[in-house]
């Protein structure tokens, strides 16, 4: 059944992209605030797919954490496709750091550029962190959240920190900014492996931690950055699999912080 309920989304999931890259390229010529409209239906039609094919949904935790107004980074954990689909739905309107490949794919590159994204050169560190902190320093005066993955890619559930460190390139972003980074942890890969054509029923958690205030020493970011994401992304995972019987015998990593 879950091998069938994937074949059927999988179909749906990257024709309606297809599709909607091409019905949407008129809002090209009109303000970004019409293509974010075009990006939000395609994305509400991506969530009724996930929910009444593939049996997914997701839960928010500690919205407490997210600043009411102004702008602030979200330092998430990236194990999934899943998770940048839902950063509209999370924040309103953010702009994210991501590799500049991504802006070459036809079409798909040319929406990316039009709603504002960050992209950065990952072959070059020097000219990556100066991408992220003109970015950083842009957003502030619109006020828009601005997400980034410290480790740089999407990591499977069962690699640690060790194969995948966290990048420093949040840290540059943090000192040369005075935003207040808010860490986020997840659970995604369990339901939506990287690269994986099965996607398996149940519900992702998302979950703000308590925000890293600036003027703090540039290896006590990091440190505390990876901790406190690490940890409770580990518990989610841990929480996921003694509830859910369609990823219990999924293996993630051997990590310190084991426990909920």
């Amino acid at each position: 059944m879950i091998f069938l309920r994937s074949f059927i989304f999988n179909i749906l999931f990257y024709g309606w992209t297809a599709i909607s890259c091409i019905l949407l390229l008129p809002t090209l010529l009109f303000p970004r605030t019409v293509v974010l409209a075009g990006t939000r239906t395609y994305l509400f039609f991506v969530l009724l797919f996930e929910k009444y094919i593939m049996g997914l949904t997701y839960e928010v935790r500690g919205k407490e954490f997210l600043p009411k107004s102004g702008i602030y980074i979200v330092a998430a954990k990236h194990q999934s496709a899943y998770e940048t689909l839902k950063l509209h739905a999370l924040f309103g309107d953010p702009t994210i750091i991501l590799k500049q490949e991504l802006m070459k794919i036809p079409l798909f590159g040319i929406f990316l550029k039009k709603i504002d994204v960050i992209p950065i050169n990952r072959k070059s560190k020097e000219a990556s962190i100066r991408a992220i902190v003109d970015g950083a320093q842009r957003m502030a005066k619109n006020n828009r959240p601005i997400v980034i993955f410290p480790q740089g890619t999407r990591v499977p559930v069962d690699v640690t920190t060790k194969k995948r460190p966290y990048k420093g390139g949040i840290v540059k972003m943090y000192s040369n900014t005075d935003i207040p980074i808010i860490p986020m942890a997840l659970n995604s890969g369990l339901f939506w492996g990287r690269k994986s054509f099965i996607k398996r029923p149940g519900r992702v958690v998302f979950e703000f931690l308590p925000p890293i205030e600036p003027g703090l020493p540039d290896k006590k970011v990091m440190k505390a950055l990876e901790d406190r994401i690490e940890e409770k992304t580990n518990a989610l995972m841990v929480e996921a699999k003694s509830i859910n019987k369609n990823v219990a015998a999924i293996k993630i990593a051997d990590l310190d912080h084991a426990s909920i």
